[in-house]
């Protein structure tokens, strides 16, 4: 169903959807840039992602769309530094990815990083 999609595409954090670590049963939903980046609008998608990450520095929702949009946007030396700070960052989620899976943010800010030297992956 979805083709042939970037490796960043895939790391992009899907509809917005956060939840917070089991010991929290509250459902966090956040815009991030999701259909930006799925339209290939990256430079309106770093746009809005800059903007709510000045409110909000170390959520690593929002910095890991930032890294899959800077990605697709060829800039992988910004791309890696925002997926850098999403595994560092001291907040940590579940998040739901581009594939309809489910990852811990740092992990899926790791992986990311290593996305950088693939150029596409396969899907169902």
């Amino acid at each position: 169903m979805f083709g042939m999609f970037t490796a960043a595409a895939l790391f992009a954090i899907q509809a917005g959807v956060a939840v917070p670590p089991p010991e929290s049963e509250s459902l966090q939903t956040t815009d991030v840039a999701f259909e930006e980046i799925a339209n290939g609008q990256n430079a309106a998608a770093i746009a809005a992602l800059q903007e709510r990450l000045a409110a909000e520095p170390s959520d690593p929702a929002l910095l890991i769309n930032l890294g899959a949009a800077y990605q697709r946007s060829g800039d992988s030396e910004r791309a890696a530094a925002a997926y850098r700070a999403a595994a560092d960052s001291s907040t940590r989620y579940q998040l739901e990815l581009a594939d309809g899976s489910w990852m811990d943010s740092r992990h899926a800010a790791r992986l990311a990083m290593h996305s950088l030297d693939r150029t596409t992956l396969a899907l169902r």
